[in-house]
Protein backbone atom coordinates (compact mmCIF):
# COMPACT_ATOMS: atom_id res chain seq x y z
CA UNK A 1 0.00 0.00 0.00
CA UNK A 2 1.73 3.39 -1.43
CA UNK A 3 0.25 6.57 0.06
CA UNK A 4 0.65 9.94 -1.31
CA UNK A 5 0.07 12.45 1.97
CA UNK A 6 0.91 15.89 1.47
CA UNK A 7 1.40 18.44 4.04
CA UNK A 8 2.87 15.65 6.47
CA UNK A 9 4.46 18.30 8.87
CA UNK A 10 2.10 20.97 9.41
CA UNK A 11 -0.02 21.52 10.96
CA UNK A 12 1.32 19.72 13.75
CA UNK A 13 -1.55 17.25 14.37
CA UNK A 14 -0.52 15.88 10.37
CA UNK A 15 2.27 14.64 12.38
CA UNK A 16 0.29 11.92 14.23
CA UNK A 17 -1.98 11.25 10.78
CA UNK A 18 1.39 10.24 9.18
CA UNK A 19 2.22 8.06 12.12
CA UNK A 20 -0.82 6.15 11.84
CA UNK A 21 -0.17 5.35 8.08
CA UNK A 22 2.61 4.15 8.45
CA UNK A 23 1.54 2.05 11.90
CA UNK A 24 -1.16 0.39 9.60
CA UNK A 25 1.18 -0.88 7.13
CA UNK A 26 1.78 2.23 4.18
CA UNK A 27 4.63 2.94 2.75
CA UNK A 28 4.70 6.89 2.85
CA UNK A 29 5.63 9.21 0.98
CA UNK A 30 4.92 12.73 1.41
CA UNK A 31 5.47 16.08 -0.36
CA UNK A 32 5.60 19.34 1.73
CA UNK A 33 6.79 23.26 1.42
CA UNK A 34 9.36 22.53 4.59
CA UNK A 35 12.74 21.80 4.03
CA UNK A 36 13.45 17.81 4.80
CA UNK A 37 15.53 18.80 7.66
CA UNK A 38 12.74 20.04 9.44
CA UNK A 39 10.68 17.20 9.75
CA UNK A 40 9.46 16.21 12.84
CA UNK A 41 11.04 13.15 13.83
CA UNK A 42 8.11 11.19 14.09
CA UNK A 43 7.13 12.32 10.50
CA UNK A 44 10.81 11.44 9.37
CA UNK A 45 10.40 8.00 11.14
CA UNK A 46 7.34 6.96 9.18
CA UNK A 47 8.01 8.21 5.88
CA UNK A 48 9.60 5.97 2.76
CA UNK A 49 10.46 9.20 0.84
CA UNK A 50 10.00 12.78 0.84
CA UNK A 51 9.99 15.97 -1.69
CA UNK A 52 9.93 19.32 -1.15
CA UNK A 53 7.80 21.87 -3.07
CA UNK A 54 5.43 24.07 -3.52
CA UNK A 55 2.22 23.00 -2.67
CA UNK A 56 0.46 25.85 -4.03
CA UNK A 57 2.06 25.11 -7.23
CA UNK A 58 0.50 22.67 -8.92
CA UNK A 59 2.71 21.65 -11.38
CA UNK A 60 5.79 21.44 -8.94
CA UNK A 61 3.95 18.86 -6.99
CA UNK A 62 3.28 16.91 -9.94
CA UNK A 63 6.39 16.53 -10.96
CA UNK A 64 7.62 16.29 -7.01
CA UNK A 65 4.55 12.93 -7.20
CA UNK A 66 6.45 11.53 -10.00
CA UNK A 67 10.24 11.97 -9.34
CA UNK A 68 9.18 8.94 -5.92
CA UNK A 69 8.73 6.61 -9.28
CA UNK A 70 6.17 4.72 -8.13
CA UNK A 71 2.27 3.88 -8.31
CA UNK A 72 0.37 5.31 -5.53
CA UNK A 73 -2.64 3.37 -4.24
CA UNK A 74 -4.15 6.59 -1.83
CA UNK A 75 -3.62 10.13 -2.26
CA UNK A 76 -4.84 11.71 0.62
CA UNK A 77 -4.41 15.13 2.39
CA UNK A 78 -5.89 16.92 5.69
CA UNK A 79 -4.86 20.19 5.57
CA UNK A 80 -8.14 22.27 4.14
CA UNK A 81 -5.74 24.42 1.58
CA UNK A 82 -4.88 21.60 -0.12
CA UNK A 83 -7.94 19.29 -0.09
CA UNK A 84 -8.69 19.82 -4.01
CA UNK A 85 -5.02 19.50 -4.81
CA UNK A 86 -4.99 15.90 -3.40
CA UNK A 87 -8.37 15.46 -5.49
CA UNK A 88 -6.78 16.50 -8.16
CA UNK A 89 -3.70 14.11 -8.13
CA UNK A 90 -6.01 11.12 -7.53
CA UNK A 91 -7.12 12.05 -11.19
CA UNK A 92 -3.76 12.65 -12.99
CA UNK A 93 -2.73 9.78 -11.11
CA UNK A 94 -5.97 7.13 -12.09
CA UNK A 95 -5.79 6.92 -7.89
CA UNK A 96 -9.15 5.79 -6.30
CA UNK A 97 -10.47 7.90 -3.90
CA UNK A 98 -12.48 11.64 -3.55
CA UNK A 99 -13.01 13.28 -7.00
CA UNK A 100 -12.38 16.74 -7.37
CA UNK A 101 -16.16 17.87 -7.87
CA UNK A 102 -16.45 16.03 -4.82
CA UNK A 103 -14.06 18.01 -3.01
CA UNK A 104 -14.97 21.32 -4.24
CA UNK A 105 -18.30 20.55 -2.79
CA UNK A 106 -16.66 20.33 0.92
CA UNK A 107 -14.18 23.16 -0.01
CA UNK A 108 -16.91 26.18 -1.54
CA UNK A 109 -18.77 27.31 0.92
CA UNK A 110 -21.34 28.61 -1.71
CA UNK A 111 -21.21 25.05 -4.01
CA UNK A 112 -21.68 23.36 -0.42
CA UNK A 113 -24.54 24.96 0.39
CA UNK A 114 -26.39 24.70 -3.08
CA UNK A 115 -26.05 20.72 -2.98
CA UNK A 116 -26.85 20.50 0.66
CA UNK A 117 -30.16 22.43 0.10
CA UNK A 118 -30.88 21.03 -3.03
CA UNK A 119 -31.40 17.78 -1.06
CA UNK A 120 -33.73 19.22 1.57
CA UNK A 121 -31.91 20.28 4.37
CA UNK A 122 -31.73 24.04 6.03
CA UNK A 123 -28.88 25.94 5.44
CA UNK A 124 -28.81 29.85 6.14
CA UNK A 125 -29.99 31.60 3.54
CA UNK A 126 -26.65 33.03 1.16
CA UNK A 127 -24.71 34.20 -1.98
CA UNK A 128 -21.84 34.24 -3.28
CA UNK A 129 -20.24 37.35 -4.14
CA UNK A 130 -16.60 39.09 -5.26
CA UNK A 131 -16.84 42.88 -5.29
CA UNK A 132 -17.96 45.78 -2.40
CA UNK A 133 -21.24 46.40 -4.49
CA UNK A 134 -22.43 42.68 -4.72
CA UNK A 135 -21.76 42.01 -1.15
CA UNK A 136 -23.79 44.92 -0.13
CA UNK A 137 -26.85 43.67 -2.71
CA UNK A 138 -26.98 40.40 -1.04
CA UNK A 139 -26.72 42.14 2.53
CA UNK A 140 -29.80 43.57 1.49
CA UNK A 141 -31.45 40.72 0.39
CA UNK A 142 -30.62 38.63 2.96
CA UNK A 143 -31.55 40.99 5.55
CA UNK A 144 -29.42 42.37 8.56
CA UNK A 145 -27.65 40.67 10.50
CA UNK A 146 -25.48 38.80 7.78
CA UNK A 147 -22.30 36.56 7.93
CA UNK A 148 -19.73 37.83 5.90
CA UNK A 149 -16.70 34.86 5.08
CA UNK A 150 -14.11 33.73 2.66
CA UNK A 151 -15.87 31.09 -0.10
CA UNK A 152 -12.91 28.82 0.61
CA UNK A 153 -12.00 29.67 4.37
CA UNK A 154 -10.87 27.45 7.45
CA UNK A 155 -12.21 28.32 10.94
CA UNK A 156 -13.36 31.62 11.70
CA UNK A 157 -10.89 33.68 10.26
CA UNK A 158 -12.17 36.12 7.89
CA UNK A 159 -15.13 36.09 9.31
CA UNK A 160 -17.77 38.87 10.41
CA UNK A 161 -21.10 39.60 11.78
CA UNK A 162 -22.78 42.44 10.33
CA UNK A 163 -25.52 44.37 12.00
CA UNK A 164 -26.26 47.41 9.64
CA UNK A 165 -25.15 48.77 6.65
CA UNK A 166 -22.74 50.85 8.35
CA UNK A 167 -21.13 48.02 9.98
CA UNK A 168 -20.92 46.33 6.12
CA UNK A 169 -18.88 49.75 5.00
CA UNK A 170 -16.71 48.59 7.63
CA UNK A 171 -16.29 44.95 6.76
CA UNK A 172 -15.44 45.89 3.60
CA UNK A 173 -12.58 47.79 4.71
CA UNK A 174 -11.40 44.81 6.24
CA UNK A 175 -11.95 41.97 3.79
CA UNK A 176 -10.47 43.93 0.41
CA UNK A 177 -7.74 41.13 0.62
CA UNK A 178 -10.77 37.84 0.16
CA UNK A 179 -11.35 37.36 -3.56
CA UNK A 180 -14.64 35.68 -3.14
CA UNK A 181 -16.39 35.81 -0.28
CA UNK A 182 -20.33 34.03 1.12
CA UNK A 183 -22.90 36.00 2.63
CA UNK A 184 -25.07 34.55 4.54
CA UNK A 185 -27.96 34.73 6.95
CA UNK A 186 -26.79 35.30 10.64
CA UNK A 187 -28.21 31.74 12.47
CA UNK A 188 -28.70 32.62 16.28
CA UNK A 189 -28.28 29.42 18.01
CA UNK A 190 -26.00 27.62 20.15
CA UNK A 191 -23.04 25.92 17.38
CA UNK A 192 -22.35 22.15 17.83
CA UNK A 193 -19.49 20.21 15.37
CA UNK A 194 -20.92 16.66 13.57
CA UNK A 195 -17.60 15.01 13.09
CA UNK A 196 -16.73 11.57 11.63
CA UNK A 197 -14.78 9.16 9.65
CA UNK A 198 -16.73 7.50 7.55
CA UNK A 199 -15.68 4.33 5.03
CA UNK A 200 -17.78 4.70 1.77
CA UNK A 201 -19.88 7.28 2.97
CA UNK A 202 -20.93 5.71 6.02
CA UNK A 203 -19.73 7.02 9.35
CA UNK A 204 -17.70 4.42 11.65
CA UNK A 205 -17.19 7.07 14.21
CA UNK A 206 -18.81 10.19 14.94
CA UNK A 207 -18.67 12.89 17.50
CA UNK A 208 -20.80 15.94 18.64
CA UNK A 209 -18.47 18.91 20.12
CA UNK A 210 -20.04 22.08 21.64
CA UNK A 211 -18.83 25.70 21.36
CA UNK A 212 -18.71 27.35 24.65
CA UNK A 213 -18.87 30.35 23.51
CA UNK A 214 -19.90 30.51 19.10
CA UNK A 215 -16.26 31.02 17.33
CA UNK A 216 -17.38 34.44 16.62
CA UNK A 217 -18.10 35.75 19.45
CA UNK A 218 -14.58 34.07 21.10
CA UNK A 219 -12.90 35.27 18.20
CA UNK A 220 -13.98 38.62 18.75
CA UNK A 221 -13.80 39.27 22.59
CA UNK A 222 -9.94 38.80 24.09
CA UNK A 223 -11.23 38.17 27.39
CA UNK A 224 -13.05 35.51 26.29
CA UNK A 225 -11.64 31.86 27.07
CA UNK A 226 -12.79 29.24 24.31
CA UNK A 227 -14.12 26.53 24.82
CA UNK A 228 -14.67 23.40 23.18
CA UNK A 229 -16.55 20.20 24.85
CA UNK A 230 -16.57 16.91 23.03
CA UNK A 231 -19.39 15.26 24.83
CA UNK A 232 -19.62 12.05 25.46
CA UNK A 233 -23.62 10.88 25.01
CA UNK A 234 -23.86 12.40 20.98
CA UNK A 235 -26.85 9.91 20.81
CA UNK A 236 -28.86 12.39 23.40
CA UNK A 237 -32.57 13.78 21.77
CA UNK A 238 -31.50 17.61 22.14
CA UNK A 239 -29.00 16.22 19.37
CA UNK A 240 -30.71 14.01 17.18
CA UNK A 241 -31.73 16.62 14.82
CA UNK A 242 -28.16 17.51 14.21
CA UNK A 243 -27.02 13.96 13.69
CA UNK A 244 -29.77 13.14 11.22
CA UNK A 245 -28.53 16.55 9.41
CA UNK A 246 -25.41 15.32 9.22
CA UNK A 247 -26.25 12.15 7.63
CA UNK A 248 -27.86 14.05 5.54
CA UNK A 249 -25.21 16.35 4.09
CA UNK A 250 -22.78 13.83 3.68
CA UNK A 251 -24.58 11.87 1.25
CA UNK A 252 -25.51 15.35 -0.54
CA UNK A 253 -22.04 15.90 -0.60
CA UNK A 254 -21.14 12.35 -1.74
CA UNK A 255 -18.91 11.40 0.91
CA UNK A 256 -16.25 8.33 0.77
CA UNK A 257 -14.05 7.37 2.93
CA UNK A 258 -12.20 9.94 5.26
CA UNK A 259 -12.63 12.18 8.29
CA UNK A 260 -15.21 15.36 8.00
CA UNK A 261 -15.79 17.82 10.14
CA UNK A 262 -19.04 19.85 10.04
CA UNK A 263 -20.52 22.43 11.93
CA UNK A 264 -23.91 23.14 12.63
CA UNK A 265 -26.49 25.09 14.46
CA UNK A 266 -29.34 24.76 16.97
CA UNK A 267 -31.97 27.53 17.60
CA UNK A 268 -34.16 27.86 20.50
CA UNK A 269 -36.78 26.46 19.05
CA UNK A 270 -35.14 22.96 18.05
CA UNK A 271 -34.65 23.65 14.97
CA UNK A 272 -31.06 22.58 13.23
CA UNK A 273 -29.60 24.67 10.66
CA UNK A 274 -26.54 23.40 8.81
CA UNK A 275 -23.47 25.82 8.93
CA UNK A 276 -20.29 24.21 7.04
CA UNK A 277 -18.37 21.10 6.32
CA UNK A 278 -15.01 20.04 5.29
CA UNK A 279 -13.49 16.64 4.21
CA UNK A 280 -10.61 16.62 6.76
CA UNK A 281 -10.46 16.40 10.46
CA UNK A 282 -10.57 18.99 12.92
CA UNK A 283 -8.31 20.89 14.35
CA UNK A 284 -7.43 22.81 18.04
CA UNK A 285 -6.68 19.48 18.99
CA UNK A 286 -10.04 18.22 18.62
CA UNK A 287 -8.85 15.21 17.20
CA UNK A 288 -6.81 14.79 20.73
CA UNK A 289 -10.06 15.38 22.49
CA UNK A 290 -12.36 12.64 20.79
CA UNK A 291 -9.25 10.44 21.05
CA UNK A 292 -9.54 11.57 25.19
CA UNK A 293 -12.97 10.37 25.31
CA UNK A 294 -12.31 6.98 24.25
CA UNK A 295 -8.88 6.40 25.11
CA UNK A 296 -8.50 5.40 20.89
CA UNK A 297 -6.14 6.96 18.26
CA UNK A 298 -8.01 8.46 15.53
CA UNK A 299 -5.19 9.27 13.90
CA UNK A 300 -3.86 5.56 13.25
CA UNK A 301 -7.92 4.65 13.00
CA UNK A 302 -8.56 7.27 9.59
CA UNK A 303 -5.19 5.84 8.55
CA UNK A 304 -6.57 2.41 8.41
CA UNK A 305 -10.30 3.18 7.14
CA UNK A 306 -8.50 5.23 4.14
CA UNK A 307 -5.85 2.43 3.58
CA UNK A 308 -8.05 -0.68 4.46
CA UNK A 309 -11.49 0.40 4.75
CA UNK A 310 -11.38 -0.82 8.22
CA UNK A 311 -11.87 0.80 11.67
CA UNK A 312 -11.02 -1.43 14.70
CA UNK A 313 -10.68 0.92 17.59
CA UNK A 314 -13.37 0.29 20.88
CA UNK A 315 -15.15 3.71 20.91
CA UNK A 316 -16.66 3.82 24.61
CA UNK A 317 -16.93 7.39 25.01
CA UNK A 318 -16.24 7.31 29.24
CA UNK A 319 -15.61 10.44 29.48
CA UNK A 320 -16.95 14.34 28.23
CA UNK A 321 -13.74 16.03 27.20
CA UNK A 322 -13.25 20.08 27.54
CA UNK A 323 -10.16 22.13 25.60
CA UNK A 324 -10.02 25.62 27.31
CA UNK A 325 -7.61 28.40 25.63
CA UNK A 326 -6.21 30.59 27.49
CA UNK A 327 -4.97 34.51 26.28
CA UNK A 328 -2.43 36.22 28.74
CA UNK A 329 -3.54 39.92 29.52
CA UNK A 330 -1.01 42.57 28.39
CA UNK A 331 0.85 42.07 25.18
CA UNK A 332 5.11 40.89 24.79
CA UNK A 333 6.27 37.97 27.05
CA UNK A 334 4.69 36.02 29.22
CA UNK A 335 5.54 37.14 33.07
CA UNK A 336 3.32 35.42 35.10
CA UNK A 337 0.75 32.77 35.58
CA UNK A 338 -1.60 32.95 38.29
CA UNK A 339 -4.24 30.47 39.90
CA UNK A 340 -2.55 27.03 38.11
CA UNK A 341 -1.24 25.47 41.12
CA UNK A 342 -4.42 26.09 43.27
CA UNK A 343 -6.16 24.58 40.34
CA UNK A 344 -3.93 21.58 39.76
CA UNK A 345 -4.25 20.40 43.35
CA UNK A 346 -7.83 20.82 43.50
CA UNK A 347 -8.47 19.14 39.77
CA UNK A 348 -5.26 17.63 38.45
CA UNK A 349 -6.41 13.94 38.62
CA UNK A 350 -9.33 15.22 35.54
CA UNK A 351 -6.63 17.12 33.73
CA UNK A 352 -5.97 15.12 30.81
CA UNK A 353 -2.61 17.64 29.14
CA UNK A 354 -1.74 21.38 30.71
CA UNK A 355 0.61 23.01 27.69
CA UNK A 356 -0.21 26.77 28.53
CA UNK A 357 3.29 28.91 27.70
CA UNK A 358 5.33 29.73 30.47
CA UNK A 359 7.10 33.00 32.03
CA UNK A 360 9.72 34.10 28.91
CA UNK A 361 7.61 32.94 26.21
CA UNK A 362 6.31 35.28 23.88
CA UNK A 363 2.32 35.59 23.50
CA UNK A 364 0.50 34.37 20.02
CA UNK A 365 -2.24 37.04 18.09
CA UNK A 366 -5.15 35.70 19.65
CA UNK A 367 -6.88 36.66 16.65
CA UNK A 368 -4.99 34.37 14.40
CA UNK A 369 -4.85 31.25 16.53
CA UNK A 370 -7.58 29.45 18.66
CA UNK A 371 -4.38 28.03 20.37
CA UNK A 372 -3.97 31.68 21.83
CA UNK A 373 -1.37 31.39 24.89
CA UNK A 374 -1.74 27.78 25.52
CA UNK A 375 -4.57 25.50 26.87
CA UNK A 376 -5.60 22.56 28.94
CA UNK A 377 -8.17 20.16 28.63
CA UNK A 378 -10.29 18.42 31.19
CA UNK A 379 -12.11 15.10 30.84
CA UNK A 380 -15.06 13.70 33.42
CA UNK A 381 -17.96 11.66 33.09
CA UNK A 382 -20.51 13.89 34.28
CA UNK A 383 -20.86 17.09 32.00
CA UNK A 384 -21.98 19.12 34.66
CA UNK A 385 -18.79 18.50 36.40
CA UNK A 386 -16.84 18.75 33.40
CA UNK A 387 -18.47 22.39 31.95
CA UNK A 388 -17.87 23.16 35.90
CA UNK A 389 -13.90 22.99 35.57
CA UNK A 390 -13.86 24.56 32.11
CA UNK A 391 -15.67 27.61 33.57
CA UNK A 392 -13.57 27.69 36.76
CA UNK A 393 -10.30 27.48 34.95
CA UNK A 394 -11.44 29.89 32.36
CA UNK A 395 -12.14 32.37 35.73
CA UNK A 396 -9.38 31.54 38.00
CA UNK A 397 -6.47 31.04 35.91
CA UNK A 398 -4.73 34.43 34.49
CA UNK A 399 -2.01 35.19 32.64
CA UNK A 400 0.14 38.05 32.41
CA UNK A 401 2.31 39.32 29.54
CA UNK A 402 4.19 42.63 29.43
Amino acid sequence: MNVLFLAPNYPPEMQDFTRGLAEVGARVFAIGDGHPGGLSPKVQRALAGYRSAKLFDREATIAAARSFGVRFDRIECLWEPFVELAADLREVFDVPGMSLDVARGFRDKELMKQRVEAAGLRVPHHARAHTADEIRVAAERIGYPVIVKPIAGAGSADTYRVNSREELEVVLGKTRHVREVSVEEFVDGDEFTFDTVCIDGRPAFYNVAWYRPRPLIARSNEWVSPQVVVLRNPDQPELRGGLKLGLGVLKALKMGTGFTHMEWYRKANGEVVFGEIGARSAGGHLVDQMNYSSEIDLFREWARAVCWKSFEAKVTRDYNVAIIFKRAQGQGKIRHLEGLDRYMQKYGEHVATEQLFRPGQSRRDWKQTLLSDGFVVVRHPDLAFTLHMADEFGASVQMYAS
